[in-house]
């Protein structure tokens, strides 16, 4: 009995990455795999004669061994975009996963570059896409096996206190959006770490040995970390930079949230006592001020009531 193609129910909000459209990433790596399918006959193509002379039978083994390599491309191909549109694994497509994360990415962004689109819309696409096929692909965790790996610019840069080598050192002032994150993780009962770059965030990943990483970063480092990575499932919450890049930035409490109590399988008691935040909240709105000089003031002021959520940006 064969299973309808239906469009996934369950696809994430494209507000949550910059209006970011999974058919950008289903075209280009739909494209990239016809590219790469005419770069291997035209290479078999140009040399065929010349192969005939070294063995009768060589021309046949090379275009044998061409004709597997295009079938696996197509068969990797359409898995993949059945996998993405659906939301359900085709054609094993779970295991190719890795192909796309390691192959495709940098020749994705080469042919949306010629094609005039960013670089930014196409990691945006690919993350969003990420998210959905580890949503898809994997099951409850234990809040143990769980690492929330934040980037150093979330925290304040007026901060004194140097997080990267112990997160526990905050001082919950509310200045930035760490208090409310190390409030998750006490809440949740999974790990986080703060890392100042690639190879420190390798390092915590080694140390840790998780089996899922939820990963608040920018779309360039989250694009490469998720490559870095692989084969571990990476969730990628991308962050908000009112004040430019590694300066400063936030992130929707919302989001992170989420995503954690999608993937464990043991969520505090007391959870759904309390009320929903608001659908794509960044951290100036749930950490209080951004510069700390009216800390006092909003510490203390009567507790606001639930927002109502916002319109898509």
């Amino acid at each position: 009995m064969s299973m309808p193609i239906r469009k996934n129910p369950d696809s994430l909000p494209r507000e949550d990455y910059h209006g970011a459209r999974k058919r950008l990433f289903i075209g280009l790596v739909s494209l990239t795999s016809a590219a790469l399918c005419l770069v291997l006959l035209v290479g078999w193509i140009i040399p065929y004669i010349g192969l005939g002379n070294i063995h009768p039978l060589v021309p046949d083994i090379t275009g044998a061994l061409l004709v597997a390599c295009i079938a696996l491309i197509v068969w990797a191909t359409l898995g993949l975009v059945l996998h993405i549109y659906t939301g359900r694994p085709w054609f094993g497509s779970q295991r190719v996963r890795g192909v796309a994360v390691k192959l495709f990415l940098p020749l994705m962004e080469l042919l949306g570059r010629l094609l005039g689109i960013s670089r930014e819309e196409v990691r945006h696409s690919f993350i969003k896409v990420n998210n959905e096929l580890v949503r898809g692909e994997t099951g409850g965790f234990a809040p143990s096996d769980v690492l929330i790996l934040l980037p150093h610019c979330l925290q304040s840069s007026s901060c004194a206190v140097r997080l990267t080598y112990g997160v526990d050192h905050c001082k919950r002032c509310g200045q930035c959006p760490i208090e409310r994150l190390l409030a998750l993780r006490d809440r949740y009962g999974v790990k986080l770490a703060i890392a100042t770059g690639g190879t420190i965030a390798r390092r915590i990943v080694v140390k840790e040995r998780p089996r899922l990483i939820i990963a608040v970063a920018c779309e360039r480092d989250l694009a490469s970390g998720i490559q870095d990575t692989h084969p571990i499932p990476v969730y990628g919450v991308l962050n908000e930079r009112p004040n430019g890049p590694c300066l400063d930035t936030l992130v929707s409490l919302t989001n992170v949230e989420k995503a954690l109590r999608h993937f464990l399988n043991v969520l505090p008691p007391d959870s759904g006592d309390e009320p929903a935040a608001t659908p794509g909240a960044v951290a100036g709105t749930a950490f209080g001020p951004r510069d700390g000089k009216d800390a006092a003031a909003s510490a203390s002021a009567p507790a606001a009531s639930p927002a109502t959520p916002s319109e898509p940006q």
